[in-house]
């Protein structure tokens, strides 16, 4: 069958069909149509290592993706990319908008290409909505056209990222909550206003894309995937391994999908998708994935249980190691190296974070080296118990199955720093934002 991937930026969770005020029609009928995941998580909170992640179905310290493509970080081997690996089934591989696995599309394998790339990933100051319409566009131009090969289409919207458009005026921020944890002062619900006028515009292109879908007579031979690639970019999200950081959205339907219009709890990594993929379209498996298909889960036939679920953080404007375990219950955090306090370049600059600044809630926070949070009592992990006495031994168990993770795995963190390639661009740790004079590394 064909392949229709769609993919928001930092969008996480905050849709109308995970149960929040916000105006998605079109993937709340996605929604009803197929199956919704509502525990899905990438394996990192930061671009290229969960975008690398779920194309290649591996790890980013396995598929060798350690930071942001656009700064100097790349896979070591692009066979492994789902858009490479499908060509050789058989399959047009075609990209359109976002990509961010690679300096150059050209690396990634894809067949065609509708759009000129010329984008830069360090740009935020452009008109992303013109940005995403015109690709748009060019997605339901192609679905128009005759083709003799199944296809595997990338979709990639720029929105949800910022730099956000100011809101429309139907949407007034009097009446709006801010991001779960964050502040509810004015400039924070404007800064919420502005993301739902980016996520509605994103639903409108998911809309006309599935129309046309729909048109071309395709839609009752093609599997449609929406998801993002991490939380949004403010303060305790995106580049934090709290379920903020790497929970996101996942949206599957296909012809014949057995569990079409239920919402499921059981937790799923975008590692899943690989093997789910290649099962449903009968084709091998690659030997290098490290997800589970999501079939059983989805007919209810046979097991399908991740006990723990992994994550991890590299470099994202600057280096942070950090790495997670996550069961149904409990969230293990253990960072591998020792600092004051937060590396404020990892987080991108908004309104929650100027404000959390300026009353000296982020400058003079020590971070704990192990973080363990009872999600059960504590969903919004604020209280860390890793030093209470009675999470003594689920803090063992949860410190026992991340190690023998990273073992399994040979993660390089074990033997020291993750040392970032020669030439790649890195902020120093005391930088307050991204945008402050990056280093490039030497030899």
């Amino acid at each position: 069958m064909n392949i229709l991937l769609l993919h928001t930026h930092d969008s996480g969770r905050f849709l109308q069909p995970y149960g929040y005020a916000l105006e998605t029609p079109h993937l709340k009928t996605l929604a009803e149509r197929g199956t919704l995941f509502r525990q899905a998580f990438s394996v990192a909170p930061t671009c290229s290592p969960s975008r690398a992640g779920m194309l290649t179905g591996q790890y980013p310290h396995n598929c060798g993706m350690f930071g942001l493509a656009h700064r100097g970080f790349s896979l070591p081997d692009y066979h492994h990319h789902m858009a490479r690996y499908l060509t050789n089934f058989g399959y047009e591989t075609v990209l359109c908008g976002i990509q961010h696995e690679a300096p150059n599309a050209d690396l990634l394998g894809y067949t065609k290409i509708l759009d000129g790339q010329a984008f830069d990933m360090g740009c935020i100051d452009f008109d992303s909505f013109a940005f995403d319409r015109e690709n748009a566009g060019l997605v339901c131009d192609y679905l128009k056209q005759p083709r003799d090969k199944p296809f595997f289409l990338s979709f990639g919207m720029y929105n949800t990222h910022r730099k956000w458009k100011k809101h429309e005026e139907d949407i007034d921020a009097r009446y709006v909550a801010p991001f779960p944890g964050v502040y509810n002062n004015a400039q924070n619900r404007e800064d919420m206003a502005d993301y739902m006028s980016s996520v509605r515009f994103c639903d409108s292109l998911v809309g006309q894309v599935l129309q046309t879908l729909e048109e071309a007579g395709l839609r009752e031979e093609t599997m449609v995937i929406f998801t993002t690639d991490h939380g949004p970019a403010v303060p305790g999200m995106k580049c934090t391994l709290y379920d903020g950081g790497t929970g996101v959205a996942l949206l599957l339907d296909y012809p014949g999908n057995p569990a079409k219009g239920r919402c499921v709890d059981d937790m799923v990594s975008h590692l899943d998708l690989f093997p789910t993929i290649c099962d449903l379209c009968q084709i091998e498996k690659p030997d290098w994935l490290e997800g589970q298909s999501l079939l059983p889960l989805l007919k209810r036939e046979g097991p399908f249980t991740h006990r723990v679920l992994f994550s991890e953080v590299n470099y994202h404007a600057a280096y942070e190691p950090m790495r997670a375990a996550r069961s149904e219950r409990y969230k293990y955090i253990r960072r591998f190296d020792e600092r004051p306090g937060h590396i404020l370049s990892n987080i991108d600059n908004c309104p929650e974070k100027t404000f959390l600044y300026e009353y000296a809630c982020l400058r003079d926070t020590d971070c704990s080296s192990e973080e363990l949070y009872d999600l059960y009592a504590d969903p919004m992990e604020k209280q860390n118990v890793a030093a209470r006495p009675e999470y003594a031994q689920v803090r063992e168990q949860m410190a026992s199955s991340l190690l023998e993770w990273m073992q399994q795995t040979e993660d390089p963190l074990l033997s020291g720093a993750v040392e970032a390639p020669v030439g790649a661009r890195v902020n120093r740790r005391d930088d307050y934002c991204a945008e402050d004079l990056a280093v490039d590394t030497e030899e």
